[in-house]
């Protein structure tokens, strides 16, 4: 029995050969006139070219097959796989939280920290905290958020203005390019 690795069903994910159902086909490849065939001709043309006959399209009218090793092309599928995986970008978002009476020390620490978050191609989500009764200083908390914009300008841009959500005025910023 062969041993399957986790994520891999029993059924194969294309049909190959004489699996392939339908009266004729579309058949592409290396080497071959590229054409539609009935289904005998073409297992024939893969044999003659010591290849398997894999159906790559089989809802096109009619299905397309492509003559190659067929572990040749699940290697080139998981190849192409893999090359998007790795080009696709994955966005983190990093959170500084401030009070909304933040002293000058803390206000350049945390700032120092955006910067690197910023310089690595992270977005930096900062939030003024307002706890209890500092609601009643909303203004300094807007204040606070401009002034860490303006200070992080030539690093990020800003996305999004500072807004109140509940208890956090929040802003965040993407990083330049």
């Amino acid at each position: 029995m062969e041993f399957r690795g986790r994520g891999q069903s029993d059924k194969p994910q294309h049909r190959i050969n004489e699996q392939i159902r339908a009266a004729s086909v579309r058949v592409v490849g290396e080497n071959v006139e590229p054409g539609v065939y009935p289904v005998k001709e073409a297992l024939a043309m893969a044999e003659a070219a010591g290849a398997d006959l894999v159906e790559i399209s089989p809802n096109a009218d009619p299905p397309v097959c492509r003559i190659i090793d067929y572990s040749k092309f699940l290697y080139q599928l998981k190849k192409k796989q893999k090359e998007i995986k790795a080009k696709s970008v994955k966005v983190v978002v990093k959170e500084i939280r401030f009070g909304p009476q933040t002293d000058d020390h803390d206000f350049n620490f945390k700032l120092k920290h955006a910067i690197e978050f910023l310089k690595e191609g992270a977005k930096v989500k900062a939030y003024v905290f307002f706890k209890g009764r500092s609601i009643l200083f909303k203004d300094q908390g807007a204040t606070l958020l401009e002034r860490f914009v303006d200070a992080l300008e030539d690093y990020g841009k800003l996305e999004s203005a500072p807004m109140l959500e509940g208890k956090k005025m929040i802003v965040m910023i993407t990083p330049k390019k």
